[in-house]
């Protein structure tokens, strides 16, 4: 579920921090069936950890261009 940046780019705000709620969800979800021994396929959660950095960098980039906004 590789996400792509240029459809995180076009959400707003509200929706980013919506998704990135929704990868640690998916993240803890992982962690617990890999604990259990329930998971098939470990590098989800390597998957996972990326694409919560990528929504956080998104998230970062658009702060930082409405504060370079308000600023100016």
């Amino acid at each position: 579920m590789a996400l792509d940046l240029k459809e995180l780019r076009q959400l707003t705000e509200a929706e980013l921090a919506d998704k990135e709620k929704q990868l640690v969800q998916e993240l803890f979800n992982l962690r617990f069936q890999f604990g259990s021994g329930r998971l098939e396929n470990p590098m989800q959660i390597r998957k996972t950890k990326r694409d919560i950095a990528r929504v956080k960098t998104v998230i970062s980039e658009v702060s930082r261009q409405a504060a370079k906004a308000g600023g100016s």
